[in-house]
């Protein structure tokens, strides 16, 4: 039992080395052939830009729940290359203000977008 141990270990090392040397030829091949720096630039932008979306929608969601003076669960939040979509149904027009208000104030917000919030009055 212990030799056929010692047999497939030794065969799974071999075959990992084996494969190991035949994949840095492949890869090394095709370094030359793309321009790496300008693909994983292009992805780097759209990546911080969905991450700062996200964040700032998150952010914006958080200010409203931690405000009192607002009904934070009945705003959605969406956030597109920094500008803040607000929509729901608010209490009043000085809710919807305040909403608006405290958007706008978050790190990374261009701009805010209030046509789909409404207020009850």
């Amino acid at each position: 039992m212990k030799q056929s141990i010692n047999k497939f270990a030794f065969a799974a090392i071999t075959a990992t080395a084996l494969s190991l040397s035949l994949a840095g030829t492949a890869f090394a091949a095709n370094t030359t052939a793309v321009q790496p720096t300008l693909l994983a630039g292009n992805t780097m932008d759209k990546a911080e830009e969905a991450v700062s979306d996200t964040w700032i929608t998150s952010k914006v969601k958080s200010t409203f729940l931690a405000d009192d003076s607002l009904s934070g669960m009945d705003i959605k939040v969406e956030t597109n290359q920094g500008v803040v979509a607000l929509s729901g149904v608010v209490a009043s027009d000085a809710e919807r203000d305040l909403a608006i208000a405290k958007a706008k104030e978050i790190k990374g917000v261009t701009a805010v977008s209030a046509d789909g919030l409404k207020s009850a009055n």
